[in-house]
């Protein structure tokens, strides 16, 4: 059984940062492929970043340039760093493991000034 918890979000003004972190718990033994996603409402959820085993990086492209993603194994943690936000990146973000079917609670990132 893993838990994903993920924290960092609040409320940040166009062109702010913020670094997200994702600590994951449970009978992990070896890196897995991750990913952050976001939702905004009224909108279906998006996989933001994703990051390999091997630390192969993918981006939607819209945060391309301007999120990165990153991977701590010995400290059990996925990272987004978000730089230049906008108001269109306001959503909740989740991050998973590929493939699990189930979802925390998010953390909620709002870019408003």
């Amino acid at each position: 059984q893993v838990r994903l918890v993920e924290s960092g979000g609040g409320l940040v003004q166009p062109g702010g940062s913020l670094r997200l972190s994702c600590v994951v718990s449970g009978s992990i033994f070896n890196p897995y492929a991750m990913g952050w996603y976001r939702q905004a409402p009224g909108k279906q959820r998006e996989l933001v970043a994703g990051i390999t085993s091997g630390g192969s990086t993918r981006y939607l492209d819209s945060v391309k340039g301007r999120f990165t993603i990153s991977r701590d194994n010995a400290k059990k943690t996925v990272y987004l760093q978000m730089n230049s936000l906008k108001p269109e990146d306001t959503a909740v973000y989740y991050c998973n493991l590929e493939g699990r079917t189930t979802w925390g609670q998010g953390t909620q990132v709002t870019v408003s000034s």
